[in-house]
């Protein structure tokens, strides 16, 4: 049988912050080839969730709803980004990938993919859905 992957208890969530200027530096710090996906997805979850909370930590853009907790991070990497939805366990239907937990994510490589309307939808849902806390 194998080992079931646990989360990190002492990972903590990280200090949310009321303005967008965190977000701001953090673009201008990942991979080049990574920003125009990763300013298409910002733009989507700041017009798609009213009243965002912000904040960066890990390498990783953390977006929060103060009901819900952190419902969204972004992770680029080198050749993809990871939009992750911190709740996505719980949407119809969920985001492909990921197995372990609440969390599901979605692998982009194109501005393209960052603006189909399934991310669209989960983007949305993910508003309205407990996350990270």
């Amino acid at each position: 049988m194998p080992k079931q992957i646990k989360g990190n208890p002492r990972r903590k969530p990280p200090e949310a912050e009321a303005d967008h200027s965190a977000i701001d530096t953090w673009l201008g710090e990942i991979m080049p080839a990574m920003q125009p996906i990763v300013t298409s997805l910002d733009a989507s979850i700041r017009a798609a969730i009213p009243h965002l909370h912000y904040a960066v930590k890990f390498h990783r853009a953390f977006y929060g709803v103060p009901e819900q907790g952190w419902v969204i991070e972004i992770a680029p990497y080198f050749k993809s980004v990871n939009i992750l939805f911190l709740g996505g366990a719980d949407f119809q239907p969920p985001p492909p990938l990921g197995t372990t937990g609440r969390t599901r994510y979605v692998k982009l490589t194109t501005v393209e993919d960052a603006q189909r309307p399934d991310l669209s939808a989960w983007i949305t849902m993910s508003g309205g859905t407990p996350g990270w806390s």
